[in-house]
């Protein structure tokens, strides 16, 4: 097991082996004389809870002994034990504004979700794959009902725990947040910064339905990332990550590359999102659809809020084109 100690607290990392593409299941205790927080919960697995207890007893300490959890986004590989942890002690538990109610599972924001997917595969011009993800979405809101977290849930705005400042850094997922550490330099990022995979920024709606450029948020929240004087990042996946500058950069250059490759594609009359994404991807756009298309929508955000592409509702599908491509139709 890790073990970082400075000054006032110590950070134990609890780390969870994971057979996907993530590698592992990252969740950490934070201690110091007067608390005991845990950022981010695993999954809701024995796996997960048996890693917790483990590190916990090490120390001489139990669950009884945490005393608050923060959040670092909703998603569900981060939030797994939070309902089966406040069953045994009771605690607050910190998340952005956002969080609530994605972890509330609230049933109108759910049928919004559905409906903003909805037409959102519809403009792309998904056809059948794209109903196929909206049933699942469906199927969705009452298969997961029991992963809603029941206790009370507390916005966190501020410094925390006077050690940490936190950030909002948006893109991954809409209310994504970091604790900082100045003095320590030290920066538990959630799924911002992976050390061995690109982290996704997944296509999402914001309260009112409104599609956000969840790509170019994820790039702003690495520049600003970028900016910090951070030594190391407690990732939510994966090893942590050292002088993270160099890796942030080669991130945001993916970005560009990515993006080149399909303006290519576009100048050569592949004009829908759904046709750039079965080109670009192939056999990933069957198996990974929902991923595939937050990829390829979230690069043409991006190559159009560069001025590079334009779009224009053709039957009600967007169609890309460069302004090259323009001046030859015209």
């Amino acid at each position: 097991m890790i073990e970082l100690k400075k000054m006032n607290y110590e950070v134990y990392p609890i780390i969870v082996p994971d057979q996907s593409s993530l590698k592992s299941i990252n969740f950490y205790l934070i201690r110091t004389n007067q608390s005991l927080t845990l950022i981010d919960a695993g999954w809701n697995t024995d796996e997960c809870f048996q890693a917790l207890v483990d590190t916990l007893n090490l120390k001489g300490l139990t669950i009884k002994d945490i005393t608050e959890i923060v959040i670092t986004h909703h998603h569900i590989d981060h939030i797994g034990l939070v309902n089966r942890i406040v069953s045994i002690q009771p605690i607050p538990i910190y998340v952005h504004p956002l969080s609530i109610q994605r972890l509330k599972r609230d049933k109108d924001f759910l049928e919004m979700r559905i409906d903003f997917f909805t037409h959102l595969y519809e403009n792309l011009g998904c056809g059948e794959a794209g109903r196929r993800q909206v049933d699942f979405l469906k199927a969705s809101v009452e298969k997961n009902k029991h992963n809603a977290i029941q206790s009370s849930l507390t916005p966190i705005r501020g410094p925390f725990l006077k050690e940490f400042e936190v950030i909002d850094i948006p893109g991954h997922a809409p209310d994504q947040i970091a604790l900082f550490d100045q003095t320590r330099k030290w920066f538990f990022s959630g799924d911002l910064l992976i050390n061995h995979i690109s982290s996704n920024a997944l296509v999402e709606p914001d309260q009112n339905g409104k599609r956000m450029y969840t790509l170019v948020d994820h790039m702003n929240s690495l520049r600003k990332c970028q900016a910090l004087p951070i030594d190391i990042v407690f990732s939510g996946h994966g090893v942590m990550i050292e002088n993270p500058n160099e890796l942030i950069q080669k991130r945001l250059d993916s970005v560009e590359e990515k993006a080149r490759k399909l303006k290519t594609l576009i100048e050569q009359g592949i004009r829908t999102a759904n046709d750039l994404a079965q080109t670009f991807y192939e056999k990933s756009y069957n198996n990974q659809f929902s991923l595939v298309m937050s990829e390829i929508i979230g690069h043409l955000d991006y190559l159009e809020v560069e001025g590079v592409v334009e779009k224009q509702l053709i039957k009600g599908v967007w169609h890309y084109s460069t302004k090259e491509t323009e001046d030859l139709i015209t």
